[in-house]
């Protein structure tokens, strides 16, 4: 297992290089570059002025070596501005000096850069975002995870009945709706003074004023409560079960067309203890590995719902560095997506060896 994991380990930090390169060679391109600097300096700059621009700034050396600093493999660059008549470089701030700044100064030494849009350092502003993002993804967690294995179980435990058709019909219509409809569709039912359930309730004298949810959840970033928090919660949910309940059911329903289970049914275990004490371990083995994939999916698939709900969390940190062609944010945005994939397909490769006994490490 220590091998195993070992092997893993320096096969995830291959793929992690391949592809921070893949995007840090996208985000600076040519168009994206000159883009940056006509932002940050003059629109009506020239193509000359453009080359010394970037130049100055630390974007006209080769690729690889701006990647190998930005990484911090190789020392950060040093230029002396003689329009500024000051040294700038990628370690140091402004009127710095080159002598008192370290040589190495990237992803290895903690060190993001600095976002060029809102002029502070990105680490602060990732950290930030993610705790927010982190709050959103934990109660979504909390109601896709058990909600689907609900479903998927009951559907699975009588495959064709009544309960399975419905269930799965259910399921796959949770799938097929994507959040930017469901979610809508949430606000105009539950978060709306005009249409949906609120009107009715305020007549009938249930809801003294306003509306059942709130459709915002910019208050939710100060303190998130169950009126300003539910909605973005449900929308994520509602999408997200619908695949774990139909692997769930699936793999339900071939565990109980197994021989012991029919052996158990033989010597007449009820119903109840063949499902839960034979059925379900064993059920579980393959929506484990779909349950693990939803975290990498909740992290960067949320720029939806925290758009349409101005929650501004890491999709929406994402969706603004992108926009606004904020590069160093972009990539270290990237870089936290690419380790959340990573670890969690570790995790999901160690769990599944567990669960299963009959898989060997060679």
């Amino acid at each position: 297992m220590a091998f195993f994991i070992l092997r893993r380990f320096g096969v995830m930090i291959l793929t992690a290089l391949c592809l921070t390169f893949v995007v840090f060679f996208l985000t600076n391109l040519a168009p994206n570059l000159e883009k940056l600097a006509k932002t940050q300096g003059n629109a009506r700059m020239s193509d000359a002025e453009v080359i010394s621009w970037l130049d100055r700034n630390g974007y006209g050396g080769p690729l690889v070596m701006r990647y190998g600093e930005w990484l911090g493999v190789v020392p950060g660059w040093v230029r002396y501005d003689e329009l500024a008549q000051e040294w700038r470089g990628r370690c140091f701030e402004k009127g710095g000096s080159p002598e008192d700044a370290p040589r190495y100064c990237g992803l290895l030494q903690g060190d993001l850069g600095h976002s060029t849009v809102s002029d502070d350092e990105v680490a602060n502003i990732i950290g930030g975002r993610l705790a927010l993002t982190g709050v959103l993804m934990f109660w979504a967690f909390a109601v896709i995870v058990p909600s689907a294995l609900l479903v998927g179980v009951l559907a699975g435990m009588r495959e064709g009945s009544r309960t399975d058709r419905v269930l799965s019909t259910f399921s796959i219509g949770t799938t097929a709706t994507p959040e930017y409809v469901s979610g809508v569709i949430f606000i105009v039912l539950l978060a709306s003074s005009q249409t949906g359930i609120s009107p009715l309730l305020v007549q009938w004298g249930w809801l003294e004023s306003g509306t059942l949810f709130l459709g915002s959840a910019r208050s939710a970033m100060d303190g998130p409560n169950f009126w300003n928090f539910t909605l973005p919660v449900m929308t994520i949910a509602f999408y997200g079960m619908g695949y774990i309940a139909r692997m769930t059911r699936a793999s339900m329903a071939e565990v109980m067309t197994a021989q012991y289970i029919r052996t158990a049914r033989l010597k007449g275990v009820s119903f109840r203890n063949i499902v839960l004490k034979h059925a379900l371990r064993n059920a579980l083995i393959a929506p484990f590995t779909v349950i693990m994939l939803q975290f990498p999916w909740l992290l960067t698939g949320v720029v939806i719902v925290e758009t349409l709900f101005n929650y501004n969390g890491f999709g929406w940190t994402l969706v603004q560095a992108a926009s606004n062609n904020d590069i160093e944010l972009l990539l270290a945005c990237s870089v936290v997506a690419v380790f959340v994939v990573l670890v969690t397909q570790l995790i999901s490769d160690i769990g599944y060896v567990y669960l299963n006994p009959r898989i060997r490490i060679s």
